[in-house]
């Protein structure tokens, strides 16, 4: 039987010809990224395989490089490591090569990146610097007609900096001769896979394309199956194939294979696979058995070292030679791999334990061997590796250790953090622990809680740093010296706030036993003057950070002195000027001392010093800055971090971008608030899901205030929204009540929440009032009900202005959205008194019973507070004046202002229209076909006997309510509805109202 790599590509051409066009389109200068996925044994290989040998036809480089899969430990950045020593090779010719030598010799991040090992020192090989230097190194080496054609196979194995690389190419691609294919199977990216996210961010890029391969159709596999044996299956012999296969390329070549007699065809892909390699020479089983256990893929010059460990005396080359002849194995380069993935897990899988570990041994030692350059044949991870598997547990234990330093070095801290914590899993069980790795275990702990922060497991870092205090028990000083370092990573935890004094007698503990003069007690102040602040005890928070600045100062202990000094800026946040230079202090402070996390703290606060008072530009310059610095530290979930993408998804909604933004590799503990913060614009666009999506978010309330506020609140504004009121009603009590007891009575979050309460009251009474329930059947029960829904509004309201007298904001102002929010909250418990009936419509406050002003004047004001952000500072918030002046129009129809509410209604909606605000955007026209307001969309023509409006009343008629109702709805007198009413009749021919519903009903005039 014939091999698949013999035969010409079966089907395939779209995905062919697209790949192509892609490749000629880098040749041009636009770069390109296609992401291709498909199952297991699809096919995925075999069309890279092609696409490799047709771009290089038409001048293209290939370039292929695979991620491997060695279980929990990564080895960051290899693919590109691997594509970077081709490319200086000379796999895009000399020039390429030489091009791409001299950017790595100019470029300390790329050539310590090529070092054996990795390695580097984080103070001076920055990520960013390490991308730019990859993708520039890649886009040099392609050149207006030879485009490097980089294909990155098994992205789903790829380690969490490798994929920030493929997401920094993707964003940063510009004008290169580039296009990258990266390969994955789709049936391993399940929902909680860490690629899932990445792909969808990038295939909303539009120089990104995605391939889905699917499973070849019948006539597809009857053409592929008569190409492998030569002719035309049987009909019986075909039928066995497509069942089993399932069009699955590999499956059915295997099939095949395995022999044509239906009892030799073994019922399951593994056993196929077993019963092909039990056709193989027993010498060349054992040998793709070695193989097998590195992977897919391995290195010749290893596997070889690795036999020889096994068997100095034996000899490989025959058995190599037979393996690759029978398609076992393939030959890439200077690597040989399995022909599908597949068939090393099969073989892996049925090694005996200790077989197993007997071939990991081998690999282990066989990694220790010098190469012809002098080098060793593997770094540290892939010892860690096979270490592990072999239960060599003190070489384990060094060679994660020294895999955790490589990985600090490249600045890759979630590869830090699992390698760091794998020494710590082993400690006890290697009684020479301390001695190899050369620092004891709570040192270990301690660098592993400091890795856990930088990759934003805050949780992971205070049990590690715990585990490092708790260690030092009979320690008392060296105990109080960590006391600080646990404190700073219990700050970072969502829910710190419910217990500071906690964290306050820890730190006045360890006072009592540090020493006058010394980082550790400097530190220690800094850090009780920030909880002291938290606490709202400024005087002492303000004498801590002064005396913690003096004492840093003198001891040139930078980052103390940053910490101190970001918490005297908090503090004088009122005076602008001095907050921003006090952070520029900080921030400098903590560059010198090389503290990259309170760096990201004193970048946060610089944003958020400019976004709260209402600087909405140059907040959103200092957002970007902090992120970019995060990411260049390899710091892109710690805690300030996740803080800053909040700021920055909060502010491009303020601006009215509701484009929803998927974010990848979100480690979990920042899934829900980010999940949180996206239902800002999720609500306002009115996605189908916001209701299920603010749901699933009460459970994680406990883990973070701001999902209880963010979430919560959006939440209450969906299901009024939803028409859902008293529900609405009921959650913002119980967020409310929820962050009481997290925060404290008057937190300033309170406001909104009281203005979105007061506005579902207020929908809920216009919802009673149009219908014709208003609160119950007797006049009893409806003006109990009017009087529990004014009560409920008023009381939210005095709730609202006592949080924004008392709430004591920073600064001691309130900033302009809680100023706008308090105006907004006004406005709508106006206009529930309006809709109840206990104010008449007015246009002069100063007539307004019992001191509640008109709502159109209020919702007038409400438009202006959110206009004269604008105005007065660069804060727009777009959604909310594009709602408020919905509001203002509706206001105004009730006063009969006709014009001016239709001028309103139109810029309302060509606002919502233009966010893609639906809810809004359905809203503005309802009111404009109910007032019949000549508004865009909102005029419909009718081809019926009856007028647009008398279709209106109609259909108001059709819902059973009376005659001064529908007048209500459509802002006409109750004789001019009785006018329409008879009209209608007549033209139907009708003697009553239901008679005439009838009618229309079965002439197709009424929407069902």
């Amino acid at each position: 039987m014939r091999r698949s790599t013999t035969i010409p590509l079966i089907s395939r051409q779209q995905q062919v010809d697209s790949l192509l066009r892609a490749t000629e389109r880098a040749a041009s200068g636009q770069p390109g990224l296609v992401l291709v996925g498909g199952d297991a044994g699809v096919g995925k290989t075999r069309l890279i395989s092609h696409l490799a040998q047709a771009a290089k036809q038409v001048g293209a480089s290939p370039v292929v490089v695979h991620c491997v899969d060695l279980g929990q430990v990564g080895i960051p950045y290899l693919p590109f490591t691997d594509a970077l020593t081709q490319l200086q090779a000379g796999a895009a010719g000399p020039e390429a090569a030489a091009r791409v030598a001299g950017l790595v010799t100019e470029r300390p991040a790329l050539w310590r990146l090529l070092e054996p090992g990795g390695g580097g020192s984080a103070e001076h090989d920055e990520r960013l610097q390490l991308f730019e230097g990859i993708a520039r190194s890649l886009g040099e080496a392609g050149e207006p007609g030879r485009p490097v054609l980089l294909i990155v196979e098994d992205v789903h194995w790829a380690d969490s900096s490798t994929r920030d690389v493929l997401r920094f190419l993707a964003v940063r691609a510009r004008s290169e001769n580039l296009l990258v294919v990266a390969t994955y199977r789709s049936d391993d990216v399940d929902r909680r896979h860490p690629l899932r996210p990445l792909l969808a961010e990038l295939s909303r890029l539009d120089h990104v394309e995605r391939i889905d391969l699917e499973p070849f159709d019948e006539s597809e596999l009857r053409e592929f199956t008569t190409a492998l044996a030569g002719g035309p299956l049987s009909a019986g012999e075909f039928a066995g194939v497509l069942d089993r296969s399932e069009g699955n390329a590999f499956f059915a070549e295997e099939l095949l294979d395995a022999g044509p007699e239906p009892g030799a065809l073994p019922w399951t892909l593994t056993e196929v696979l077993r019963t092909r390699l039990e056709k193989l020479d027993p010498q060349v089983q054992q040998v793709v058995r070695l193989a097998s256990v590195a992977g897919r893929r391995v290195r010749e010059d290893l596997l070889r070292a690795a036999a020889a460990e096994r068997d100095p005396a034996a000899g490989i080359d025959a058995a190599l030679r037979e393996a690759v002849v029978q398609q076992v194995l393939v030959v890439s380069g200077g690597n040989l791999e399995f022909r599908h993935a597949l068939l090393a897990e099969v073989l892996y899988a049925d090694l005996l334990p200790g077989e197993r570990s007997e071939m990991h041994r081998a690999f282990l030692a066989a990694l220790a061997r010098k190469g012809p350059d002098g080098t060793p044949l593997g770094g540290a991870a892939e010892r860690a590796h096979h270490a592990f598997e072999a239960h060599d547990l003190p070489a384990a234990l060094l060679a994660s250790h020294e895999a955790a330093l490589a990985a600090r070095g490249l600045l890759a801290p979630e590869e830090e953090l699992r390698h760091r914590e794998q020494v710590l899993a082993v400690w006890e069980s290697v009684p020479e622990a301390e001695t190899l790795v050369g620092m004891d275990r709570a040192d270990v702990a301690v660098a592993a809680g400091e890795a856990a922060a930088k990759a934003g497991h805050p949780g992971r870092a205070v049990r590690l740093t715990r585990r490092a205090v708790d260690e030092l028990a009979g320690d008392r000083a060296r105990r109080a010296a960590l006391q600080h370092v646990l404190v700073r990573r219990q700050l970072d935890l969502p829910d710190w706030g419910e217990h500071p004094e906690d964290s306050a007698t820890e730190l006045r503990s360890a006072l009592d036993v540090l020493p006058d003069a010394s980082a550790d007690r400097v530190w220690s102040d800094a850090l009780l003057a920030r909880i002291a602040m938290e606490m709202d005890l400024d005087d002492e928070a303000r004498e801590q950070a002064e005396r913690a600045a003096e004492g840093a100062r003198a001891l040139g202990e930078h980052g103390a002195l940053a910490e101190a000094l970001a918490t005297l800026a908090i503090l004088d946040v009122g005076d602008a000027d001095k907050a921003a230079r006090l952070l520029d202090d900080a921030c400098t402070a903590a560059v010198r001392a090389g503290d990259i996390l309170t760096e990201m703290r004193c970048l946060y606060n610089v944003a958020a010093n400019r976004f709260y008072a209402g600087h909405l530009d140059d907040a959103e310059q200092k957002v970007g800055h902090g992120l970019a610095r995060a990411e260049e530290l390899g710091l892109t979930w710690s805690f300030y971090a996740v803080s800053l993408r909040i700021l920055h998804e909060i502010m491009l909604y303020f601006r009215g971008d509701l484009t929803p933004r998927p974010v990848s590799d979100v480690p979990p503990t920042s899934v829900q608030v980010l999940d949180a913060v996206g239902m800002y614009a999720a609500v306002a666009r009115g996605d189908a899901d916001v209701l299920a999506r603010g749901q699933a978010l009460l459970a994680h309330w406990r883990e973070d205030g701001m999902i209880a506020l963010i979430g919560g609140g959006c939440l209450v504004d969906a299901l009024t929204w939803a028409g859902r009121y008293d529900e609405a009603l009921s959650l913002a009590e119980r967020v409310t009540e929820h962050l009481v007891g997290v925060w404290n009575e008057l937190f300033l979050g309170g406001i909104w929440l009281s203005g979105l309460a007061i506005a579902a009251l207020a929908d809920a009474a216009d919802a009673d009032r149009s219908s014709g329930r208003a609160g119950g059947n007797g006049a009893a029960a409806r003006e109990q009900a009017a009087a529990d829904r004014l009560e409920r509004g008023d009381g939210l309201l005095d709730l609202a202005r006592t949080t924004a007298q008392r709430g004591r904001p920073r600064g001691g102002v309130l900033g302009p959205e809680g100023s706008a929010w308090l105006q907004r909250a006004a406005a709508e418990n106006a206009r529930l008194h309006a809709v109840i009936g206990d104010a008449r419509p007015r246009t002069d406050t100063a007539d307004a019973p019992d001191g509640v002003p008109a709502p159109e004047a209020l919702w007038r004001a409400a438009a202006d507070a959110w206009q004269e952000t604008v105005k007065a500072f660069d804060f727009g918030y777009r959604y909310e004046v594009a709602r408020s002046r919905y509001r203002w129009a509706e206001a105004l129809l009730g006063a009969g202002e006709r014009e001016a509410a239709r001028t309103a209604a139109a810029q309302a909606l060509a606002e919502a229209s233009d966010m893609g605000a639906v809810p809004l955007v359905e809203a503005v026209r309802a009111l404009g076909k109910r007032a019949r307001l000549d508004l865009p969309g909102v005029r419909r023509a009718t081809a019926s006997t009856l007028t647009v409006r008398e279709e209106e009343v109609l259909t108001l008629v059709a819902q059973g309510l009376s005659n001064r109702q529908i007048g209500e709805r459509l802002y006409i007198s109750t004789k001019t509805v009785s006018v329409h009413v008879s009209n209608v009749m007549a033209k139907l021919g009708a003697s009553g109202r239901a008679e005439a519903v009838s009618l229309a009903h079965r002439r197709g005039l009424l929407e069902v």
